[in-house]
């Protein structure tokens, strides 16, 4: 398991990682990184701890949120599933009453036919 050297605040960590993974780890380190910045710019350097936590904090409710909001979207796609269902199964109904009704003319339309010919 790799140890990768990132920088938050200024300050160096030294954090494991799965083998390949190094790069999306110190991706997610430069992000974390500009947040703790921009929080330092907002209030201060309050301590490493508190940057981390307040960033930290953050990050969980920026995670809340895009999950509640991808819970909704799973909702809402699930409804279209079921109302393209219902669709697809009015349209298959719809089909075979069709069918039915072309069939029934073309008994019709066969034995008019065969009345004609016979006279």
């Amino acid at each position: 398991m790799p140890l990768m050297e990132v920088v938050v605040n200024g300050r160096e960590y030294q954090v494991a990682c799965d083998a390949g993974q190094e790069e999306r780890l110190r991706e997610l380190a430069q992000h974390l990184d500009k947040r703790v910045q921009v929080l330092a710019a907002s209030v201060g350097q309050v301590g490493d701890a508190r940057l981390l936590l307040m960033a930290g904090l953050l990050l969980t409710d920026e995670l809340s949120i895009a999950t509640a909001k991808i819970a909704e979207r799973e909702k809402d796609t699930a409804l279209v599933k079921a109302k393209l269902a219902n669709t697809t199964e009015t349209l298959e109904k719809a089909e075979a009453g069709i069918a039915q009704l072309l069939d029934r003319a073309s008994a019709r339309i066969e034995t008019i036919a065969a009345r004609v010919a016979a006279a």
